[in-house]
């Protein structure tokens, strides 16, 4: 009897359509709730967003400390000539000041994505320190993105702590030091080596500040350029503090 049944084919794509519209609501639920990504297809590069963050810090020079929070597209960053400071940062060695690449899966990261499309004719949208720890203090490891975020969520978070939680920050830089080996990584490894290296010396734990000097030194040979490498200024930072490091902890010679 069914077969015999015939349906005027404007009925077939009306039904076609509206399953369709129910798939899509579907989908959105699913990535409002985080248990899913919103697939953008002009982007294979895991990135939706970079935030330029400066270690929490009074040594920091204000023109880069008032760049701390500001959110930018991939498109943005892109652009010939880009930089995420207002101006030219003031210090002979440039502030540690690190552009983070972030997919922003969770609730947090998703509303302050939303927020910057909404504003991109405007003056794009600014973070302070205070939302900073909020988003990374979010639910990121339940998200979906939790592994493509894990590297760069420690490293804001070791930057936004240093005064908070030292400990917090010391932690955070560690694991970048230890895990960062993905290309789009790899230029958060020295700001971590200087900022890590910093801490330990304030802290008063000069052997293992000498210890991680060494290393960044087997890291990046002088021998060696790169994109990710240090500068010059910043080897001479790091050759300053060993020398110094030395000075009042002269290394035990076996009789």
């Amino acid at each position: 009897m069914f077969g015999e049944l015939q349906f005027p084919d404007i009925t077939v794509y009306l039904v076609a359509i509206l399953v369709l519209l129910v798939l899509w609501q579907y989908y959105q639920m699913q990535v409002m709730a985080g248990r899913i990504l919103a697939v953008d297809i002009f982007d294979r590069s895991g990135t939706r967003m970079y935030i330029y963050v400066t270690p929490d810090d009074d040594h920091i020079c204000e023109v880069c400390s008032e760049s701390n929070g500001r959110v930018f597209l991939p498109s943005q960053v892109a652009k010939k000539g880009f930089s995420p400071l207002g101006g030219k940062c003031k210090r002979p060695t440039p502030c540690p000041g690190v552009l983070v690449a972030l997919y922003g899966g969770w609730l947090e990261a998703r509303g302050v994505l939303e927020l910057l499309r909404t504003n991109l004719k405007k003056d794009g949208i600014q973070l302070s320190a205070e939302e900073l720890r909020v988003m990374v203090n979010g639910q990121w490891e339940r998200s979906i993105s939790g592994e493509t975020d894990r590297l760069s969520i420690h490293m804001i978070e070791a930057l936004c702590y240093e005064k908070v939680n030292q400990g917090v920050s010391v932690a955070g830089y560690r694991y970048v030091a230890q895990e960062a080996k993905e290309v789009r990584h790899l230029m958060l490894l020295v700001p971590a080596y200087l900022r890590l290296v910093q801490l330990l010396v304030r802290a008063g734990e000069s052997a293992e500040a000498l210890e991680l000097i060494e290393r960044f030194e087997k890291r990046f040979p002088v021998t060696k350029r790169g994109p990710h490498f240090p500068s010059d200024a910043q080897r001479e930072v790091m050759k300053t503090r060993k020398t110094h490091l030395l000075k009042d902890h002269p290394m035990k010679i076996p009789a």
